[in-house]
C-alpha cells in the first residue's frame, strides 16, 4: 500500500492577520526609538544599512496593499509552498526600490504610513481573495516586473509574516540589545512554512526534523520509519531553523556550536540549504 499523502498545512486566515500586524508593530515601535548612528550601522545583508532594512521590511508589508488595489487574478496559479524557492530571483531589483524608498522618507513616516493602508486593505478584502504576487520591492505601477503567480490573499499574507520575522532577526542581529520581540503565531508560521517547504523539496520520511515547540516533519528520501526513535533525527530552535532555511548560518556553523544536533546517516541536511534567497 503506497504512503498516504501528506496534507498540507493551513493557516487561520483571523490570526495571520493579527500576527502580521502585531509584527508590524513590534518593529515599528523599535524603529521609532533608532538613532540617525543606529539607522546607519551596517546588516548582514550586503551593504544595506539599519536604515535601508527598517524600509525594506515596510516595503514588504506595504506590498498587501498594492495587491489588493490590483485587479482580482482570473485563476489561482502559485501554491504557498512554492513561493520560498522564487525568492532569490528578483533580489536585484528589490535592493533597488529598497534604497530608492529608504532616501525618498524619513522610517518613521513609511511606517506610519504603511500601518494605515495595510489596515484600511485587510479590513476590506476577505482571505478567499486572489492577489497577484508581484515583486515585494516595487511599489509603482506598470515597472514591466513579471509575476510569479496569483495566490489567495490568506497565503500572501503567511508569506508577509516569514519576510517580516526573518528581518526582524537581521535587526536584532545588526543592533545588538535591539531585542525586537517576536509575536508567537508569526515566529510559529514562520517556522512551519520554511519546515514544509523542506518536506517538499526533499520528500521522504527517513528523516525527521524537530522544531521545537512548532514543528515537526518527515522528509528525505530512504526507508520509513514507522515507529519508536526515529534513525535519522535532526533538532534545532525555531530561530536557528529560520536562519539555516535563510542562509543567514551555515549547516557545519551550528553544529559546530551545539545549535543542532544531528543523528544518523541521512540527518545531514546541508545539501538541502538554504531554501529561500
Amino acid at each position: 500500500m503506497p504512503p498516504a499523502k501528506k496534507r498540507t498545512r493551513t493557516y487561520d486566515p483571523a490570526k495571520i492577520r493579527t500576527a502580521v500586524l502585531a509584527q508590524f508593530a513590534h518593529v515599528r515601535e523599535a524603529v521609532a526609538g533608532l538613532t540617525e548612528e543606529q539607522l546607519a550601522a551596517p546588516t548582514r545583508l550586503g551593504d544595506w544599512t539599519v536604515r535601508e532594512l527598517a524600509a525594506h521590511v515596510a516595503m514588504v508589508v506595504g506590498a498587501v496593499a498594492r495587491v489588493l488595489e490590483m485587479a482580482e487574478p482570473a485563476k489561482h496559479e502559485l501554491p504557498l509552498l512554492e513561493w520560498p524557492s522564487g525568492t532569490a530571483t528578483k533580489s536585484a531589483a528589490i535592493a533597488e526600490r529598497t534604497r530608492e524608498l529608504a532616501a525618498s522618507a524619513e522610517s518613521a513616516e513609511l511606517f506610519a504610513r504603511t500601518t494605515a493602508r495595510i489596515e484600511k486593505a485587510l479590513a476590506e478584502a476577505p482571505g478567499t481573495r486572489l492577489v497577484p504576487t508581484l515583486p515585494q520591492a516595487l511599489d509603482r505601477a506598470g515597472a514591466g516586473e513579471p509575476q510569479t503567480g496569483a495566490m489567495t490573499l490568506a497565503d500572501f499574507l503567511v508569506t508577509r509574516i516569514v519576510e517580516l520575522v526573518v528581518h526582524t532577526d537581521d535587526l536584532n542581529d545588526a543592533l545588538p540589545g535591539l531585542d525586537v520581540p517576536y509575536d508567537r503565531q508569526a515566529l510559529a508560521a514562520c517556522t512551519r512554512v520554511l519546515a514544509d517547504t523542506l518536506a517538499v523539496k526533499a520528500p521522504g520520511a527517513s528523516t525527521e526534523v524537530r522544531i521545537p515547540p512548532f514543528a515537526v516533519v518527515q522528509c528525505v528520501e530512504g526507508p520509513r520509519h514507522t515507529r519508536g526513535t526515529p534513525p535519522n533525527v535532526v533538532e534545532t530552535d525555531p530561530l536557528t531553523w529560520i536562519r539555516l532555511a535563510t542562509g543567514r548560518v551555515e549547516w557545519r556553523a551550528v553544529l559546530d556550536d551545539a545549535k543542532v544536533s544531528a543523528s544518523g546517516e541521512r540527518a545531514d541536511l546541508s545539501r538541502l540549504l538554504p531554501l529561500m534567497g
